[in-house]
């Protein structure tokens, strides 16, 4: 049976927009569009939440992606960034709120929906000490938030607004500009996704990740989320130590939880992939022909004359070829090619 709570779902009936007010929302808009195009991952997102909160009034906002969790197993934050809230926050939020958080459960099981609550949350109420403590310390009297599915990545995408005054509820209007921003945020930022996807040899969007060069997640799929979650002080959101020390000898592969990860540059980022079997699928035919012949000795020359190429085109084959299979001399090439 579903559980009684005491938080708004949904967009009320009496969310009348006035002229002005769609007005601040259209142009946010038209803003968000300029920073797809400018801004970096991150930026991006933080970019448009503050766009947002020119519409939505509100103390400090968090977002990122989650994993739902298994029947009988907390959800896990997996990556986040936020406005006015502690660094800490999320990894505190994993290690002791994510089991007893109810309204962050039921965010998950009404995917889609805006669910808002306000009020004090004391100590007579029905809400673990733990919980009381850390709604008290961070402020978070008065939420608003939306969970989403992201599609291709196998994870799930969130975004909670808080407001620090208890009293300050969220009404039906601000209600309804937030599911439709939110809606158009989660569009251009499934372009920009697909844009690293194309540029990258991922597969999927649920094998990849993708990193700046201080080691900080922009983006991660389910899968490769996964093969991290096996590193032991993996805590989300920063590569684990052994990939942020291998972002000085790119394009390469490292082993992290148990599956292989390639490491290539995508211009000023890093896309991490999860490397499965078949390997060679990550190649084009005339990339696979080309890398074929050179671990087995051929010169760029010879290559350039059995398939009728220039050797300028034969070093950008081999080129990809390397970034593709993560590897960095012919030896590591001939081996990645006996295994894949």
């Amino acid at each position: 049976m579903e559980q009684d709570t005491p938080w708004i779902k949904g967009v009320g009936s009496v969310a009348a927009l006035p002229a002005a007010r769609y007005q601040s929302f259209s142009n946010g808009l038209l803003e968000m569009g300029e920073a797809m195009r400018r801004a970096g991952p991150q930026e991006f997102l933080r970019e448009t939440l503050l766009i947002l909160r020119r519409c939505i009034g509100f103390d400090s906002a968090w977002w990122g992606e989650m994993r739902a969790g298994a029947p009988g197993e907390a959800p896990r934050n997996v990556l986040h960034a936020s406005i006015g809230l502690s660094p800490t926050f999320a990894e505190e939020w994993n290690r002791a709120i994510a089991a007893e958080d109810d309204f962050a459960h039921d965010s998950i099981r009404t995917l889609g929906t805006v669910l808002r609550a306000s009020g004090e949350c004391d100590d007579d109420s029905e809400a673990t000490p733990e919980m009381v403590d850390f709604v008290k310390r961070h402020k978070l009297h008065t939420i608003m938030a939306i969970t989403v599915t992201l599609p291709g990545s196998g994870l799930l995408f969130f975004v909670c607004l808080y407001r620090h005054c208890p009293r300050s509820a969220f009404d039906d209007v601000e209600c309804m500009l937030f599911q439709e921003f939110i809606q158009h945020m989660l569009r251009n930022w499934q372009y920009r996704l697909a844009d690293w996807q194309a540029t990258s040899s991922a597969p999927a969007l649920d094998g990849m990740a993708i990193a700046d060069m201080q080691g900080r997640l922009h983006y991660v799929g389910a899968h490769i989320g996964a093969a991290l979650a096996r590193h032991g002080d993996w805590q989300g959101t920063l590569l684990p130590p052994a990939l942020a020390a291998a972002l000085a000898q790119l394009p390469c592969s490292v082993v992290v939880g148990g599956s292989k990860l390639v490491l290539e540059r995508m211009g000023g980022l890093v896309a991490v992939v999860l490397a499965g079997e078949g390997q060679r699928a990550r190649l084009s035919p005339r990339e696979l022909s080309a890398a074929l012949l050179y671990a087995r000795g051929q010169s760029y020359k010879e290559i350039a004359r059995a398939m009728g190429l220039t050797p300028a085109t034969v070093r950008t084959y081999l080129r990809n070829a390397y970034a593709s299979l993560g590897v960095s001399n012919k030896i590591a090439l001939a081996t990645a090619l006996a295994h894949a």
